[in-house]
This record gives C-alpha cells, structure tokens and sequence, in this order.
C-alpha cells in the first residue's frame, strides 16, 4: 500500500513585473552577456609572444575565448540565483529549497527558474535536451544533403567536418544525460520510496551547466567551427582555430554535469531508499542508473582532465600532446578513450534498465532472471574499463596489447548476452501487449542485437584493420547508440509521459512514429554495412562515383527519419498544448512504485514510507485480464 501526501493548493501568481525582476531565465542570460564581455576583456589584455592571436584587432585569443566562457557560465548561473544560498548562508540566514514550494504554480514559469523539486528539473532536462537532440539531428540531415553528390558541394569541405563535429559532439554529449536527466531524476526517489534527491541543488546545476554546454557548442560556428570530429584529436586540435575553444568548453561543462549527476543519483540510491528497501528489492531499472552511474564518477573526470591539458597547450603552451615538442598524441588518445569507452555504456546501459522495467509491465509476468540482469549490468560496466585500446588497433600500439584488449573487448558481450537472455525469457511466453513503449522495447532489442553482432567485427584485430574508420565503423555504433539509446529514450516518453506531465499521448501518433522510425532507421544505416566493405571512409566529403546510389538511398532514408520525429514533435505539441487530455493515474496498470502516485504527483511525494513488497515485478499472481478472460500462460495482470 503507497502512502502519498495530498495535493497542495496552487499558490497566487505573482505579477509578470516581479517574476522578470527576479533570478530567472532572463536574468541569467543578461549576466551570461556581461559575464563574457568581461572575461573576454581581461583575456583581451594578456599580450605574449607565445599567445596565437585570431584577430589583433579584436584582441581574440584563446584566453580571451576561454575566458569570455567561464564568465558567461558564472553569470548564467548567478543569475538563476545559485549564488544565493551559499551568500545567504554566510549571512547567518536560515537554509531553504528555492523554487520547491511553488511547484504547484500553474504555468511554464516554474520551468524557466531555478528549482529543486525534482519533478520539475526532469521535465527541464527532458525540455532541454530535446531542443538540443533536434539541433543535432538537423546536423544529420545537411550531412546527408552533402552527401547526395561526390562532386557537387553544399557546404564545402571545411563547413562539412564541422557539421559532422556539431553533430557528433552534441549527440554524444547532450544525450549521455538523456536517460539519466529526465527519467532517471524523476523516476529513481519515487521508485525508491523518497521525496527528492539527495542534493536538491546539485540536481538543478546539472541541468544548468549542461544547457550552457549546449549554447557554447553553438557558438563554434562564430569562430570557424573545428575540424576534428566529436573526438577531437591532437595535435590536429591544437592547429585548430579559436572554433575548437568552444568544444574544450562544451565537453568540460559537460563532463562536469556527468559526473555531478552521477554522484547525485549514487548518494540517493545508497542513502536514501525507504525501509524494507533492500538491494534485492530494487527496480533493475534503479539497477541500471547505479551502474551508470559508477561509469560517470569514475570515467567522467578523465574527460575533464584531458580537456584540461589540452587547453593548456593551446594557451599557456604546455606540450603534453604536442609530440615536436615531447609530447605524445598517443597519450590524447589512451586518456580520452578510457572515458569514451565506457561513455558508450553510459549510453546504452540506462536502456537496458528501460527494457527490463517495462518488459513485466506489458508481457504481464515477472521479470525473469532479476539477478542475471543485474550481473549483466555491473559486468558491463566493470569491463567497459578493461577494453579503450580497440579503438587504438591501427594507431601503432604495441602490438603485444593486442590479444588482451581484443579478448577483453569481445569478453564484454557476454554480460551483454545477460541482458538479451532476461528479455527473451520474459518474452517467452508472457502475454505481450503492443502498446507504444512495448514496440519501441522490439525495436530497441532487433537494433542492438545487430549492433552488437556488427561490433565483433570491430573487436578483432585484423577485420577492425579493414572497417576502423570506414562508415561500417559508424553502421556499427548508429545502431549500437541511435538503435539502443533513442529507441528506449522514445519507450521512457511513451512510458513515463503520462504520469510526469499529467497528459495523455495520442496512441495513433505513437504507432505511426515508431514504424515510420524503424523502417526508415534500418533502411538508413544498415545499407553503410555495405559503404564501409566498399571502401567509404567517415568525415570525407567527397566519395567514389560507383557509391552515389548508395549514399541517396540513405540520404533519403535519413530525411523519413526526420519525418518520423515530426510525427512525434506533433504529438508532443498536440497532446500538451492543444488536446491537454488528463492521463489516468496508471493506464498501463504497472504495479511498481511511481504509478501508485496520483496524477499529478503532490510536491512532495509521500508523507510517510510507502511500504515495501519482497518482489519488484509481482505479476504472477492469477487473475483476470482487462478483457475479463483468465490468463492463460504467463500468469496475469
């Protein structure tokens, strides 16, 4: 039985003219202004001979650049007023939870703030990141374009790395908190059984820094953009123009957003579970966002700090990559892989936990091998740090490391394996319901399966040799990130939509964005299999003739795609603006923790423990179905 705390009154809503006067939004973008222009002033100042100057007469360089960031970002984060509790509480004033008890203010105001209530901050990040997944996937669609011809140019070459770079980094950093941000934030303390996060502020600055991480990406455009793809190789990047500043900056906000997000959630995991929760009793999905969360505390930081060298060579003149001057481009490449690899998993692993949640939901029987599920899991993320060097196979290592990471790289499927046996067996003769989050979970298991098949070949010294850095190489991870990530991240909107906005999506609109996806996906990136065999490197802009047909046909595959996520933009913007049909308290009569909740969800989730089952997935009992027939095989409801 869940104990929930009643609904609160809304409170009045204050005048426009005080709401803009306050720490908000507005005010954060007019500090971020003036926070720039400062620090760009003072970078401006610095005159050495070793400083590499864009333009003398502006006074650019990549101080100023770097500067005129960190400005903007204290200023962007002042003026939401994150400054204010830390001042407040050296002026002897009592703590307090800005923006926690007004979550019951009607309107979008409440999403335009500071706020600690971790409802909200999950439909910020779900808000945020969707823009942001947008701009990226416009990014796809002009590399596509470019692509239709081998001759003829849209962009040109320059133009065209930096959309490839654009759209890399932004989906590679932006959604590695697409799970984690909007769904895990939201969903983990009502799964658990507790009224918020464990640090209320720190939840909020995670979203926060990573929008300013966003904005700052975007700004590269003003500077030249950069050339080296999302990973940023030295000493190519070093060469760089003040472009590459912006992805040093992006990939430090958002490093820092990780690795803060993930501390968050662990300490609220271990710390803050209501009684009777045991670790055995835990949602494999809270299973999924603990181990993602142990890859972000202890990969994250190496991100940071190989983003840190680097600048430092590009501004103060170290060399630790510059190999003319002893340096090693090398040492770039094991350092940053050691956090790119299991950046992979941060990926992946919360969609694994996605599946597992929602498979009992709609197959109506227990999750079957809860614990093998788990071990898959923690396996994963143990040997995710056991396996960087693939990704150095013809970068001239030594070529006795060979055998262990190519061992250890393949080892990893395994524990994958896990993970695939758990969703067969709930399958197995459970009684499957197509509903919209159901297909997505197909479609995420049909895309994996292939993405992990394909890996083997990228995992074995002498085919990776052949199809390392070829499009078979980016075949392989679409469908290992796009097919396991996007899909699962669409099943947690169709899932959790309903109970985190209180409205309800139209099924139709669903339907037709998951087929439309699907179809037009695999039609996409399984024909660059073939382009990768037949010798189509990556980030190149112009390409044998004998490969145009091919490359239309994905071009023009990629464009449904893009169709397929306005059907979905559709639905969002008919179901939440127009429509704004009330969702039932629990329309997919799941019996975990979060759907026992009432629709809206109070501010504060429960006013007492919620008490505890000895099964997380107690679908077996006999009963009847919806239709009023028993079940037959699977047990029921």
């Amino acid at each position: 039985m869940m104990t929930t705390a009643t609904a609160m009154p809304l409170p009045a809503r204050k005048p426009l003219g005080q709401r803009l006067l306050g720490f908000n939004l507005l005010t954060a973008l007019i500090l971020a202004v003036v926070g720039y222009w400062i620090g760009h002033l003072i970078g401006g100042a610095v005159h050495a001979p070793s400083i590499k100057y864009y333009s003398t007469e502006a006074g650019y360089n990549d101080i100023s650049v770097f500067l005129g960031y960190l400005g903007g970002v204290i200023g962007f984060l002042t003026g939401l007023g994150f400054a204010n509790y830390p001042v407040r509480r050296m002026l002897g004033h009592p703590p307090d939870l800005p923006g926690h008890a007004e979550v019951n203010e009607p309107g979008l105001w409440k999403y335009l703030r500071l706020s600690t209530d971790h409802k909200v901050v999950s439909l910020q990040y779900l808000a945020g990141i969707g823009i942001f997944f947008f701009v990226g996937g416009l990014n796809a669609m002009l590399i596509r374009t470019e692509l239709l011809s081998p001759t003829t140019h849209v962009f040109g070459p320059n133009q065209y790395l930096t959309l490839v770079g654009l759209h890399g980094s932004m989906m590679m950093g932006m959604m590695t908190s697409g799970i984690l941000g909007p769904f895990a934030n939201w969903v983990v303390p009502t799964m658990i059984g507790t009224r918020r996060m464990a640090f209320p502020r720190l939840e909020a600055l995670t979203f926060w820094l990573l929008m300013s991480a966003g904005v700052v990406l975007i700004t590269t455009i003003f500077f030249g953009g950069f050339q080296t793809g999302w990973t940023g190789y030295e000493p190519l990047s070093d060469q760089g123009t003040a472009g590459f500043d912006a992805y040093v900056g992006f990939f430090a906000l958002v490093g820092m957003s990780m690795t803060l997000l993930g501390l968050n959630l662990m300490v609220t995991i271990i710390t803050m579970r209501a009684p009777g929760m045991t670790w055995s009793r835990l949602p494999i999905f809270v299973w999924a966002v603990f181990a993602t969360c142990v890859l972000m505390v202890i990969a994250t930081p190496m991100l940071i700090a190989v983003l840190l060298m680097g600048a430092m060579d590009r501004t103060v003149q170290t060399a630790f990559f510059e190999p003319g001057n002893g340096g090693s481009a090398q040492l770039y490449q094991n350092l940053f892989w050691f956090f790119g690899h299991p950046e992979v998993y941060i990926l992946a692993i919360p969609g694994f936990g996605i599946v597992l949640e929602l498979l009992p939901v709609f197959t109506r029987k227990p999750l079957w091998g809860y614990r093998t599920g788990i071990a898959g899991m923690l396996g994963v993320a143990l040997l995710s740090f056991f396996v960087w060097q693939h990704h150095l196979f013809v970068s001239g290592i030594n070529a006795d490391l060979r055998p262990f990471y190519m061992l250890s790289t393949e080892m990893i499927s395994l524990p994958t394996g896990f993970t695939f046996l758990c969703v067969m067996g709930t399958l197995w003769r459970g009684r499957i319901r197509l509903t919209v989050p159901m297909l997505f979970c197909m479609g995420w298991a049909f895309n994996f399966l292939f993405g992990g098949i394909s890996g083997v070949f990228l995992s074995d010294v002498p085919s990776d040799v052949t199809t390392h850095g070829s499009f078979f190489s980016m075949a392989h991870f679409h469908y290992t990130i796009m097919g396991g990530l996007v899909f699962t991240f669409f099943a947690a909107i169709y899932y959790w939509g309903p109970k985190m906005t209180g409205l309800k999506f139209s099924e139709r609109l669903g339907k037709w964005h998951f087929w439309l996806l699907f179809i037009a996906f695999n039609s996409t990136f399984g024909p660059l299999f073939a382009l990768g065999f037949m010798g189509m490197p990556r980030r190149v802009v112009t390409y044998p003739l004998n490969l145009q047909g091919l490359n239309v046909w994905v071009s023009i595959s990629a464009y449904f795609i893009a169709i397929s996520m306005l059907i979905f933009l559709w639905n969002v913007v008919q179901s939440l603006v127009f429509k704004r049909e009330p969702a039932e308290a629990n329309p997919w009569q799941s019996k975990s923790a979060e759907w026992q909740l009432p629709t809206p969800v109070p501010a504060y989730d429960f006013i007492e423990w919620p008490d505890i089952g000895p099964d997380p997935y107690p679908y077996g009992e006999p009963v009847e179905d919806y239709s009023g027939a028993p079940a037959p095989v699977g047990g029921a409801a």
